[in-house]
């Protein structure tokens, strides 16, 4: 049975341009393919435009207005901070619940926490966070000198033991059926660090962060490398094949987009199904990430899966619709009422060393 003393309808927050945006079938078909189908290519916006059946003029003049209108975030690189040799985790702390956005205030200024919320549970605030792999502190001695900054009751590290999913695609285009129905199935993916070069830091510096939204959006990085284009997107490609760089895609603003509520759900899955139920659980369209998470005494869930939904319904049959394929009974939801901060990580910049000079 689900425990219903963790499941309750969200607050939710009202924030600033936190409204959904009416967008038009080309706007949903370009979100779904800027998200799933951007591709490494000179002119990928010409790719995107083929494949939408417009052109590319069409398609830059779209991505721009949906940038300004802050329902793309951004369009970027996406590395991969395991591969990268960052250690990182999800962690749960007790937090004061009556002044949680002192104790945010104080984690989000951490230059590796890339997502902070507010979710309906005693431990009321969940945060990811990385540190580089020279760090003096390392992850239990930055989260040492946070719980000691934050007053934080109790931090309960939830470190993933295996990834079956981490991919954020929203389905623009589909509904509720779309989101509920399960996909292919992958293996778990590597969690090991790869090696990689000086040349490599440096491509990652130059390209991390928004591209520009023009018809050759890498000319500027090659330049600054001393590259060509081609012999950059060839460097780039030979990333993405080591298991360094993940994709170049658009991420979106959920709310703005229209999907309003995400839920976390966790799981209590026997040991021994772990390896068949997680794969299974993680190809559901509606699920962007899938962990297997350790368990305490008190906390029986193992698989963390995140649901995306345009309501709280929506999320609640993406759950059920893999709680009756999987026939896993026991599970808890807990929504986000604050979205407290959500970026993507920026690597090997001097943030890190600087947040640690001025904590430790």
């Amino acid at each position: 049975m689900a425990r219903a003393d963790l499941i309750a309808t969200p607050k939710i927050r009202a924030r600033k341009d936190g409204a959904a945006v009416a967008l038009d079938d080309l706007d949903r078909r370009l979100l779904n393919l800027m998200q799933g189908s951007f591709p490494l290519e000179r002119q990928p916006y010409a790719a995107v435009a083929a494949a939408a059946q417009c052109s590319e003029r069409e398609v830059l003049s779209r991505v721009s207005r949906l940038l300004d209108e802050r329902i793309i975030r951004q369009v970027t690189p996406i590395y991969d901070t395991r591969a990268l040799g960052y250690s990182s985790m999800l962690v749960a702390a007790k937090v004061d619940p009556e002044h949680p956005w002192a104790a945010a205030k104080i984690v989000n200024s951490h230059p590796g926490v890339s997502h902070n919320y507010l979710r309906n549970h005693e431990f009321n605030m969940w945060f990811t966070i990385a540190v580089e792999r020279d760090s003096k502190l390392g992850l239990d001695g930055t989260l040492d000198v946070l719980a000691a900054l934050t007053g934080a009751e109790s931090i309960r590290q939830l470190p993933t033991l295996k990834l079956f999913k981490i991919r954020m695609d929203l389905e623009m285009e589909g509904g509720t059926a779309a989101l509920s129905s399960p996909g292919e199935q992958t293996a778990p993916a590597p969690l090991e660090a790869i090696d990689y070069d000086e040349r490599d830091v440096a491509v990652i510096r130059a390209t991390q962060g928004d591209l520009p939204v023009v018809s050759e959006p890498y000319v500027e990085a090659a330049a600054a490398l001393g590259m060509s284009v081609d012999a950059l997107l060839e460097h780039m490609a030979g990333m993405r094949e080591r298991g360094l760089l993940r994709r170049v895609a658009a991420i979106l603003y959920h709310r703005r987009a229209g999907f309003s509520a995400n839920g976390m759900g966790v799981w209590n899955v026997p040991a021994e199904r772990i390896e068949t139920v997680g794969p299974r659980m993680a190809s559901y369209r509606g699920i962007s990430h899938c962990y297997q998470r350790p368990t305490y005494a008190d906390w029986p869930y193992s698989v963390f899966t995140m649901a995306h939904g345009r309501s709280k319904e929506e999320c609640d049959a993406v759950l059920d619709a893999i709680a009756d394929d999987t026939q896993i009974e026991e599970r808890a939801t807990l929504y986000s009422s604050t979205e407290f901060k959500k970026v993507r990580l920026l690597y090997f910049t001097d943030a890190f060393r600087e947040w640690e000079a001025s904590h430790a």
